[in-house]
């Protein structure tokens, strides 16, 4: 569990990095940080899958990032990406919804026992 939240942690680097270029317009940065970023985002879902209480989060934060470079592209070469973005965001906000939505309707049954 300690490698994963080191995992997690180099994740949350790579995000900001792209972030941080996609805020100060360095494009080739930006652009460069997509691949690692989603890739590790992706294997950290990979890696979580058998685990109920971080697989659906993971999907979720993939989705968000997917949705997030999608943004950034699409502003940095002018083209309309905003509905594949919208999709991306629209299925996170399903995936975790649907994760919290299980998780009290489960706490819920074991509070009755």
């Amino acid at each position: 569990m300690k490698n994963l939240r080191q995992y997690e942690n180099l994740h949350i680097i790579l995000w900001l990095l792209k972030d941080a270029c996609w805020l100060i317009k360095f494009k080739a940065g930006a652009v460069l940080m997509v691949a690692p970023t989603v890739i590790v985002a992706l294997h950290l879902a990979w890696k979580t899958r058998h685990n109920k209480r971080l697989f659906l989060p993971n999907v979720a934060v993939c989705l968000w990032i997917a949705a997030n470079g999608t943004w950034m592209l699409g502003e940095f070469f002018l083209f309309n990406f905003e509905t594949p973005a919208l999709i991306f965001f629209f299925a996170g906000i399903l995936t975790i919804s649907s994760f919290f939505i299980h998780r009290l309707l489960t706490y819920n049954k074991s509070d009755k026992k």
